[in-house]
């Protein structure tokens, strides 16, 4: 129901309600404005205020945010959906094994199996865009502004990321809980009360970045790369504090150095990845001041064909086989053997060393390449890019209890499903004709699949998602001592 409708039942119950005296005439507007909050919350549309406002600069890494969570929901859905046997042909070169599949092109991968790479594009936009603001304080010389700056950061970012996490791990825990059902990542507990205990001790876990063991969080697995966004956070923040009084060589080459040393000395490559934004950020703000270095002053009359290549270079590295982290399986794979030699010996899972440069390159020319940018500035991509955090948040639950019985009953079943899911096989079978990963049957169960997941985003985003960017906002305010200029003797 539109929100003008309600207005008119609302007026209308007002005049019903006026002969019955003044208190009636208040539960009255009290009811309404209940009803119109509630349906301002669960309405399906997304919120509007007039006239959209005027982009941001740096509106298109939303866009690109977005259209990288949308990525990880084809990712996840094509390898959820598919048997094992199919699933390596997704993570494998074009014509891997003798099998030749459009699915797997260079380039075209990308579209299918980029989950990996959105990964790496969200590390590198996260560095970019909480280094921009300290970065041009930084650049200004305001160090008190920056001190002030880095300490709200680092105070509410613990909050900003898990109050999502938190929130939603437990809806789901209760209702696959209460209402019974079967979830595959999932081993129900005897009691209520055991599961919330369950639930509590690996949340608990999870959210503690320091751990020396990896944690793993049954209730969301895909939600591993949150404590990694902790810790990239804190090496950015880390190092703007302890490059704050350099010279703007000294800075740049710093920034270079802690690039070599994670991807080359140690097996640190999402660090360099935040580090990377964080660097691109501090080179277009000098750029716009004019402040470049000489090395990048020469290179400017040639931006465009670089830019062009970055961007064709980390299509192309976006796309790297990721069915197995040893280099030797990499050289199997058609395209890739000579390139594999590149890896340096200090990470362990090959792929990210190719992703880091992918992600980078990404990054950086994008801006430069207008139509490209256009792209990402759209409206669709930038309504991606404001519920990206609760699509990535919620698309995996939906896969597990909805996506699994939709894709049970169109014919896509293997032994987990028949065993827990029998009701539900082959219900409605569909044809598995068209080329790997736009089959009909994996196609036709989008048609709920995909309005119920931007659904429960934006649910998510209103309920939760920013609310966690306030509360923090507010708790911070409401803990710190305000700033007040020194006074200078007279």
């Amino acid at each position: 129901m539109p929100s003008d409708v309600i207005e008119i039942e609302a007026n209308r119950d007002r005049h019903q309600y006026a002969s019955g005296g003044p208190l009636s005439a208040v539960i009255s507007m009290l009811a309404s404005l209940r009803i119109n909050k509630i349906w301002r919350l669960l309405s399906p549309w997304p919120r509007t205020h007039g006239q959209p406002d005027a982009l941001r600069p740096t509106a298109y890494l939303d866009g690109l945010r977005g259209f990288a969570a949308f990525l990880v929901y084809i990712h996840h859905h094509q390898l959820w959906a598919h048997v094992p046997a199919q699933r390596i042909f997704f993570e494998s070169s074009f014509c891997y094994d003798g099998y030749c599949y459009f699915a797997a092109l260079p380039f075209i991968r990308v579209f299918f199996h980029g989950g990996h790479f959105a990964v790496a594009t969200f590390f590198v936009i996260s560095g970019y865009v909480l280094s921009i603001k300290p970065m041009s304080l930084i650049h200004a010389g305001d160090h008190a502004k920056l001190a002030d700056n880095l300490g709200s950061a680092l105070f509410r970012r613990w909050l900003r990321l898990y109050i999502p996490l938190i929130a939603t791990t437990f809806i789901f825990m209760a209702f696959t809980y209460i209402f019974d059902i079967w979830v595959a990542p999932l081993k129900r507990q005897s009691t209520f009360a055991d599961e919330v205990w369950w639930w509590y001790c690996e949340v608990k876990n999870f959210t503690f970045i320091f751990h020396t063991r990896a944690e793993i969080l049954s209730y969301n697995f895909h939600l591993w790369s949150i404590p990694i966004e902790m810790k990239g956070s804190i090496v950015v923040y880390t190092a703007l504090l302890a490059f704050a009084r350099c010279t703007r060589s000294a800075r740049l080459w710093l920034q270079g150095g802690l690039m070599f040393y994670f991807m080359f000395i140690v097996d640190g490559w999402y660090c360099a990845l935040f580090v990377a934004g964080m660097f691109i950020s501090d080179v277009e703000l000098l750029a716009k001041k004019n402040e470049l270095p000489a090395f990048f002053e020469r290179l400017r009359p040639h931006k465009m064909f670089i830019f062009y290549h970055f961007f064709f270079i980390a299509m192309f590295l976006g796309g790297i086989p990721a069915h197995s982290a040893d280099v030797q399986e990499l050289r199997k794979n058609p395209g890739w053997y000579y390139l594999s030699f590149l890896k340096s010996q200090s990470i362990y899972d090959v792929k990210w060393f190719f992703l880091f440069f992918a992600a980078f390159m990404l990054v950086a020319a994008i801006p430069h390449i207008g139509w490209i940018k256009r792209f990402f500035e759209t409206r669709f991509c930038q309504y991606l890019g404001r519920i990206s955090f609760a699509l990535y948040l919620v698309h995996g639950p939906v896969i597990w209890t909805v996506g699994d019985r939709l894709y049970a009953a169109v014919g896509w079943w293997e032994e987990q499903r028949v065993l827990n899911l029998p009701q539900w096989v082959n219900i409605w079978e569909l044809p598995q004709t068209g080329p790997l990963g736009m089959e009909l049957s994996f196609l036709a169960p989008h048609i709920i699949l995909f309005p119920l997941t931007l659904y429960l985003a934006e649910l998510v985003t209103r309920m939760f998602d920013e609310p966690s960017v306030r509360f923090p906002q507010w708790l911070y305010k409401s803990t710190t001592i305000p700033v007040r200029p020194t006074k200078l003797p007279e």
